[in-house]
């Protein structure tokens, strides 16, 4: 009966999400091969808008008071929707093993730069490294970095995108529990259904095997509820966010969107990254705070108030900031 009351109460949601989420309702915004023209403000506008309406219509839900059960709906995203979203991805794109090892080494070179600049930042202010490092190593790459490469630069840009959120998903599970727990959970990352996914995704794209139409169908339409969803249970969060501290929250939050440009736009050309490898790169580690860490901070008694402070503020700062970085990446 749970189940169903759930359901009910998101049904309205869910209609307008899984059509928006369909990929006939959304296309790349502009070609990367197009010259050095700007980008179009209605071109920015397409890349942008997608993302902050569902996030708008996500945060105006939850604070008109409607039901919409937070735990549900994530373990629907990350057990059922981005499994079926990366082999579906995986199973259509054009992309080969040399791109993606190029993109994965970039990623890592750089949460490395970043984990330096952290720790030398946090241990100058004599602040807790186990409160500010993860807030600052780990962006929020699911909820916002996904659908903007979606639409910046369509189903290519997508699974690229995917590469790097499994990347740091599976660092987050890892190091990120060890940074602010103490201790990992090794078993627990094993059972990730991402993971396992992944896997099937590398060995049909590695053995050249495409999925039969029925699976494909089937994978597709169970991923497409992904990125909506997503983008509306961070407008849901958002909304329920409690702010305690706001003294630290805007240097970090430069630092989060800002300083991790930067280091990504030095390290794509060090690694001579183009085209849409180097959007990607740059938009993900361009995105705010991760609401992970917020919820990590409260399970393990590390001033939450001061992680959902920089979550907040990284985020309104990140949507000022993104048509910028779009136009950038697009050009």
């Amino acid at each position: 009966m749970v189940g169903v009351s759930v359901l009910q109460d998101l049904a309205p949601a869910l209609s307008i999400l899984v059509l928006l989420g369909s990929p006939e309702h959304y296309q790349a915004s502009a070609s990367l091969d197009g010259g050095n023209k700007l980008p179009m403000i209605s071109e920015l506008f397409a890349v942008i808008a997608p993302i902050i309406i569902c996030a708008g219509l996500g945060y105006v839900w939850a604070r008109k008071g409607t039901g919409f059960p937070v735990d549900f709906v994530t373990r629907l995203v990350m057990d059922v929707g981005t499994p079926c979203l990366i082999i579906a991805s995986f199973n259509t794109a054009d992309l080969d093993f040399g791109r993606m090892a190029h993109l994965t080494q970039a990623s890592l070179v750089v949460l490395g730069i970043v984990l330096v600049i952290g720790i030398i930042l946090i241990r100058t202010m004599r602040l807790n490294v186990r409160t500010f490092l993860p807030s600052m190593l780990f962006p929020n790459i699911g909820n916002m970095g996904l659908p903007l490469c979606l639409f910046a630069f369509g189903e290519n840009g997508l699974t690229l995108a995917l590469i790097v959120f499994l990347l740091i998903f599976t660092l987050q599970l890892s190091l990120g529990l060890i940074l602010v727990a103490g201790k990992g959970n090794v078993l627990g990352l094993v059972k990730q259904p991402v993971l396992w996914a992944t896997a099937i995704a590398l060995l049909l794209k590695g053995m050249h095997w495409s999925l039969p139409t029925w699976l494909a169908n089937t994978t597709g339409l169970l991923g497409d509820i992904t990125i909506p969803l997503m983008l509306m249970t961070l407008g849901v969060s958002l909304a329920q966010l409690k702010i305690a501290e706001w003294r630290h929250s805007l240097l970090f939050s430069v630092m989060r969107v800002m300083g991790g440009c930067l280091v990504a736009l030095l390290v794509a050309g060090w690694f001579g990254l183009e085209g849409v490898e180097r959007g990607v790169l740059v938009l993900q580690f361009s995105m705010p705070v991760a609401i992970f860490n917020y919820l990590l901070a409260v399970r393990y008694d590390r001033e939450p108030g001061e992680v959902a402070g920089m979550v907040v503020m990284s985020t309104l700062l990140s949507f000022a900031f993104l048509p910028i970085v779009v136009a950038f990446v697009l050009v």
